[in-house]
């Protein structure tokens, strides 16, 4: 990922203008470009007349609207974070469909957790849900609080598709100069194939040993690479998605993994990763399982 800009889409909301700076600070941690890009979806619409009127001004009209938007949230972001490298486009197609073609060469795309189009009721937005299910790198959701000097937070199960989020929880946490919380969190054994029984009696003692040990194996190998990381292990027996999602109200960022391994195969954004997208008290990272550090 090394060179790979931060990618951010705009529409104009005060919630696209504040992740706009979010991705500023982004590319400057990553000493990369930023890449903010708006979805103009009205192109496709041919009867709609896209430059101005003749009886209107000359800056008038919807793609003079939406290169503005652009250039404002270029302007604001450059003020907000000075010498970040920063550059606008206004590119057709939908937002989802513009972010998530340039998640393909991005090391990171940031999006508001809900911009113009959000419905009232919607506690993340549909664009928000449908980048972080289906972009190639890990996509960054503005919501909540982000505290500076708060320690990033990994939520993870230890499975082998969580590796990538491990990763690059490690890689923010050095980025940023903050300790890294790890958090694995367990319930009762589930039963592993239709049929099986789960066990009568049921060990909590043995099961939190091996649920330690899991969580050790899987930040081992990390742990070498960033031997600047401090790391402190928290393994919890309870239920998972609550005990996540309260962690986050002491930490800058949460990052977990698209997938874990009790997801349902046809799902690309697990249960556990979107509760915590609805519901963090900070912002999230969502990490693909097939992104590789």
């Amino acid at each position: 990922m090394v060179n790979k800009p931060v990618v951010v889409g705009v529409d104009g909301s005060p919630e696209s203008l504040g992740a706009a700076e979010a991705a500023a600070r982004e590319a400057v941690l990553r000493r990369v470009p930023l890449d903010v890009v708006h979805g103009f979806i009205w192109p496709y619409m041919r009867t709609v007349p896209l430059g101005p009127s003749d009886l209107g001004p000359i800056q008038g009209g919807l793609e003079n609207e939406a290169r503005q938007l652009v250039d404002d949230a270029v302007a604001r972001s450059r003020k907000a974070v000075p010498g970040a490298e920063i550059t606008g486009r206004v590119v057709t197609g939908s937002a989802a469909q513009v972010l998530i073609a340039a998640a393909h060469e991005a090391s990171l795309v940031v999006v508001g957790d809900r911009g113009l189009g959000a419905f009232t009721g919607l506690l993340a937005g549909s664009v928000a849900v449908h980048v972080a299910a289906h972009a190639a790198c890990p996509v960054l959701v503005v919501r909540g609080d982000a505290d500076p000097v708060a320690p990033v937070l990994l939520a993870t199960d230890g499975s082998p598709s969580a590796d990538p989020a491990v990763g690059f929880a490690f890689e923010e946490a050095s980025l940023r100069g903050t300790a890294l919380i790890a958090l694995h969190a367990w319930r009762h054994p589930m039963s592993a194939r239709p049929g099986d029984m789960q066990p009568l009696v049921y060990d909590e003692a043995v099961g939190r040993e091996e649920e330690e040990r899991v969580l050790a194996e899987a930040l081992a190998g990390w742990r070498e690479k960033f031997p600047d990381v401090v790391v402190r292990q928290q393994v919890t027996h309870g239920r998972i998605r609550r005990t996540i999602i309260d962690a986050t109200a002491a930490a800058q960022l949460v990052v977990l993994g698209s997938r874990g391994h009790g997801g349902f195969t046809g799902l690309l954004l697990g249960s556990v990763s979107q509760a915590v997208l609805h519901h963090s008290a900070c912002p999230v990272v969502i990490v693909p399982s097939a992104v590789r550090h």
